[in-house]
């Protein structure tokens, strides 16, 4: 019997499972919304780049992110009010979260089949 054999074998067999652990992690992979980089992006919402802004300011950071996709508002309301409640924001409304001196406003709107979901942080006055 050929010594190299099993070696061989041992090699592919892990080479096997790190392509299908990296391809697990490939496809759990979280995005965040484009400027509030503590603030995980949705799975389904894909940015605009329509109207959006990054502003530094004296009293604090102004974001205006725009996203769209094929959700439905409830669903993706009741992502963003366990996800951000997870990450310390509180929860002061149905789309409106506070958190160490600043506010995270959600706005919805339909065109056809899309949710436009906007995402506007400010400081808090």
């Amino acid at each position: 019997m050929d010594v190299r054999r099993p070696i061989v074998l041992a090699l592919a067999l892990f080479a096997l499972i790190a392509a299908a652990s990296a391809g697990a992690r490939a496809q759990t992979a979280v995005g965040y919304v484009a400027g509030i980089e503590d603030v995980p992006l949705m799975a389904g919402l894909a940015p605009t780049q329509t109207n959006d802004l990054v502003f530094d300011s004296p009293q604090g950071r102004i974001v205006i992110v725009n996203t769209q996709g094929p959700l439905e508002r409830r669903t993706v309301q009741d992502f963003y009010a366990r996800s951000l409640t997870e990450l310390g924001w509180d929860r002061i409304g149905d789309s409106a979260f506070r958190r160490e001196g600043e506010m995270l406003r959600l706005e919805f709107g339909q065109r056809a089949q899309l949710l436009t979901v906007r995402f506007t942080l400010s400081p808090v006055h």
